[in-house]
């Protein structure tokens, strides 16, 4: 996010590494910021099915000079596909012993950060991916064709990286929705029952699944002291509206069962999209 709005910055060696770094420095046995020592295999989680063999060892500067050239040059293909490239190449070469996931979804939002879109419902594809991992696999696997092949066609890599740009766009879309509809049902409840207009925070946020706590609801009502608050989700706790979890400072409180039900008939079964009303 630093560098993303940098004039100056040029994606660079350094960078990838120190990126890697930050994300495995804690296991020294990975070896964070390195380029791995040998031959590595990508494994299916699950089968443990060996769907891609990562570029020869000794290829590994080169091909990440190459890949460095390419993410600096000037280009006319869209900014999307651009950086399902660069997420694509960074995992053919597969440099890292390990993390090369993390690094390469990082560096295709980082790719999309440098064109101004930086918020990660747009910039990410992660959720996607997390709920479409063997589909994934199957993309890689049918790209690579089982190791370094540079001269493949990228095609159904690039389709399906847009594919899931649309699908979170789509979810973002349903989401905003859903939480549009609870406000209204909130503030409806509100107002009958003549509570006080604050409350609606607390009950919509609760409502779409989120842990709510003092410090958060304080955040989203300006002047609201930490006494006040306690008072109001304690209030709104004995009315059936939240759930209180937890004690004192590791407390927070979940959605009631008025707003579980009101979550649901809000929702449309027929959707496809994963709801994420009445998390935990």
């Amino acid at each position: 996010m630093q560098l993303a709005n940098d004039r100056h910055y040029t994606h660079n060696e350094g960078t990838l590494r120190a990126l890697h770094y930050i994300m495995l420095k804690h296991e020294p046995s990975k070896n964070p910021g390195r380029w791995r020592p040998g031959p590595i295999w990508v494994k299916r989680e699950g089968t443990g099915e060996t769907v891609y063999e990562g570029a020869d060892v000794m290829l590994i500067p080169s091909l990440i000079s190459e890949l460095i050239v390419s993410l600096n040059a000037a280009s006319d293909s869209p900014a999307m596909i651009r950086a399902a490239m660069a997420h694509l190449n960074l995992t053919m070469i597969h440099p890292f012993s390990d993390g090369i996931g993390r690094m390469a979804r990082a560096l295709q939002t980082f790719v999309l950060a440098r064109e101004g879109v930086v918020d990660p419902r747009f910039s990410s594809i992660e959720e996607y991916l997390g709920s479409e991992r063997d589909v994934y696999y199957s993309v890689l696997a049918e790209v690579g064709k089982g190791a370094w092949h540079p001269e493949n066609d990228a095609l159904p890599w690039a389709r399906f990286c847009l594919k899931a740009h649309y699908q979170q766009a789509e979810l973002f879309l349903w989401r905003t929705a859903i939480v549009d509809r609870i406000w209204q049902v909130v503030e409806e409840e509100i107002k009958t029952r003549g509570m006080k207009d604050r409350y609606a925070f607390a009950m919509a946020d609760a409502a779409v699944g989120f842990r709510v706590r003092n410090a958060t609801y304080r955040s989203l009502v300006p002047d609201l002291s930490e006494q006040m608050a306690g008072r109001d989700l304690h209030d709104l706790a004995e009315m059936g509206y939240l759930v209180p979890k937890g004690e004192r400072r590791g407390r927070y409180y979940s959605s009631g069962d008025w707003l579980k039900a009101g979550c649901r008939e809000l929702q449309d079964p027929s959707e496809k999209i994963r709801p994420f009303c009445g998390r935990a």
